[in-house]
């Protein structure tokens, strides 16, 4: 049995991970993890832990954007102001896609946690925002008895939820998710717990 653990100060720390930050793709962004009994930990300000999932940043993709994780018996951490936490989920934020943004993951017995003011933890999610998608947003994510936890005043609690925030979507959001035995939990002033849930704001 091999555990690995990451750790990382004040920076932007991948496990299994990919990012694409003030890109331009023109094709198929594509992550497929495994990641089994290990610890991503990312800690200081501004704090960004990632694991098994894909975050894409300020950037033009015309074609798919697709992510598949197994994530087992692992622990993901971000500690910081403005902490934010992705397990086995596609984060898309300020991009121009045309095409799909696709997520399947299976978290199974592990832990996200994000905690600092306005921190976001997703698990089995798709979170977009302030992005123009002409395609389809979907998310099937199975989250079989895991936790997943933001502290913080503004935090917010995405499991097994499509989150779609000051964005413009042609096309279809769809979310079909199973949650099983776990807690998504999101506590401070104005917090939100999505769960199994599609949100537009």
């Amino acid at each position: 049995m091999k555990k690995t653990i990451a750790i990382t100060t004040g920076i932007l720390l991948l496990g299994a991970t990919m990012s694409f930050a003030g890109s331009e793709v023109k094709g198929t962004v594509s992550n497929k993890a495994l990641v089994n009994k290990s610890a991503n930990v990312s800690l200081g300000r501004g704090a960004e832990a990632n694991m098994g999932s894909v975050k894409v940043k300020n950037s033009n993709i015309k074609g798919t954007v697709s992510n598949r994780a197994l994530v087992n018996k692992s622990a993901n951490v971000a500690l910081g102001r403005g902490a934010k936490a992705n397990m086995g989920s596609v984060d898309v934020r300020n991009s121009n896609v045309k095409g799909t943004v696709s997520n399947r993951a299976l978290v199974n017995k592990s832990a996200n946690v994000a905690l600092g003011r306005g921190a976001t933890a997703n698990m089995g999610s798709v979170d977009v925002r302030n992005s123009n998608v002409k395609g389809t947003v979907s998310n099937r994510a199975l989250v079989n008895k895991s936790a997943n936890v933001a502290l913080g005043r503004g935090a917010t609690a995405n499991m097994g939820s499509v989150q779609v925030k000051n964005s413009n979507i042609k096309g279809t959001v769809s979310n079909r998710s199973l949650v099983n035995k776990s807690a998504n939990v999101a506590l401070g002033r104005g917090a939100k717990a999505n769960m199994g849930s599609v949100v537009v704001e």
